[in-house]
């Protein structure tokens, strides 16, 4: 059986409501959608941009921490609150994933706080 490794970032939003930010296991490791938190402080910055750089930031150091990199993501799926801020956003994620050109999804859909416009969620592989 192929051991499991939890990592978390330390938001208060794990231990609430039960979930590690990133699952490892064999080859896979699985990404907890990301909001632009920053998780040191706290603080969500204004603007769909802002957010989308800081989730790519956190997504970047989780992988790491488990011993992957932006290259492996193989799938992502981006929720977006409004359709109206996706011109805005698609720089960033050209900016982060033109080379690595994963399979993506992009779901319009509400978040759980109201400053959170954009969640980010990935799946990376190693094999």
């Amino acid at each position: 059986m192929t051991d499991v490794k939890r990592i978390s970032t330390g938001s208060p939003f794990e231990k609430t409501f039960g979930y590690s930010r990133a699952i490892v296991k064999g080859g896979w490791c699985f990404v907890s959608g990301v909001t632009g938190y920053d998780y040191t402080t706290m603080k969500m910055p204004e603007g769909i941009s802002a957010q989308a750089r800081n989730c790519f930031g956190t997504i970047d150091s989780v992988l790491a921490e488990a011993g992957f990199e932006m290259a492996d993501i193989v799938r992502v799926q981006y929720t977006v609150t409004d359709c109206d801020l996706v011109d805005e956003l698609v720089p960033v994620l050209g900016e982060a994933m033109r080379d690595i050109r994963p399979a993506a999804t992009m779901v319009i859909a509400g978040l759980i706080k109201p400053e959170m416009l954009v969640e980010i969620e990935v799946t990376a592989f190693k094999g």
